[in-house]
This record gives structure tokens, sequence and C-alpha cells, in this order.
């Protein structure tokens, strides 16, 4: 199939224009804005840096969109404990979703957890967040429980997904 017949969407997934990269501080600000706009319960910049610079189990990352600059599209914050990566965060900028930007952090939170010796991961996600749930269970994930009242603004149960290796 020649290049002319893929639509933009299909194009951007298949030649990725952004890369996956350890989280900086000078990403913060983005990051933030990001979360701000997700639905997703809020750190804050603090956090944030407080997990970069003194937390050396987590596994912080961006996507890094290359063309035309360096912006941050999507982040993922999560930590491990023992043989566990728990997922904190993960989202993509409301520009540049479902063009594989979680998948790939996913991917790499993943791949980074494995080198580190996890055996397991879980997750929460917002029960109405079908989009999400369908990522994870393609990833790999199963559904293992619900945590009522979860989330808030708006409130909104959790559902608690898990990843064996």
């Amino acid at each position: 199939m020649s290049i002319s017949n893929h639509t933009d969407r299909e194009y951007s997934s298949t030649f990725k224009t952004y890369s996956v990269d350890p989280m900086r501080e000078r990403d913060l600000v983005e990051v933030v804005d990001i979360e701000e706009t997700s639905g997703l319960n809020r750190w804050g910049y603090d956090a944030y840096r407080r997990e970069l610079f003194t937390n050396p189990n987590s596994i912080m990352l961006v996507a890094r969109n290359l063309i035309p600059n360096e912006l941050v599209i999507g982040f993922f914050a999560g930590w491990i404990v023992e043989d566990e990566l728990h997922v904190n965060n993960v989202a993509a900028h409301q520009e540049y979703r479902r063009i594989g930007v979680g998948r790939s952090l996913m991917e790499a939170a993943i791949d980074e957890a494995g080198r580190r010796g996890v055996t397991h991961v879980i997750l929460e996600v917002r029960a109405s967040n079908e989009a999400a749930q369908l990522l994870y269970r393609d990833l790999g994930f199963s559904f293992i429980g619900r945590r009522r009242d979860y989330y808030r603004l708006p409130t909104e149960d959790a559902l608690v997904m898990k990843l064996n290796f």
C-alpha cells in the first residue's frame, strides 16, 4: 500500500513523530498541564518534582514530540514497591490521543520495570474510561477488583487491573 493511501492518523501511528524519554525537571510544567486536562487525580508540580529527585524507585517518563519541536505530549509516573510496579498516572495531551502515545509510555515503563525485577503491574482506571481499559486489556492486563469512589472531580469508582509477567 502506498503512503498516499494512509490517513493522517495511520501515518502518525506508523511513523512515530515522538520519542519516550526519562522525565526532566524542565518537563514538569507541561506534565502538570496535561494532568490538569486529563481528569486525573491531581498531583501537581511539587509531587512530580519530589518523585524525580527523591524516589529512586520511581519510573518517570515523557513522550516528546519531535516535529516541529520537543513538546511534551504525554507522561507516565509510577513507582516500584518490592516486585510490583504501581502505575500512578499516565496521560496523553488531548491533541495527541489515539496515536499510540499512551501505549508507548506503558510499554517503556513495563520494560524498565522488568529490568528492575518487577513481576507484576497494578493500576487503577476510571470506570468510565473505556478507551484506557481497552488499551490495558490489549497490553495483557485483567480486571481484579473495584475501588468505590476512588476518584474525585467527579467522584467515580476505579477498576483495578493487573498484569503478570
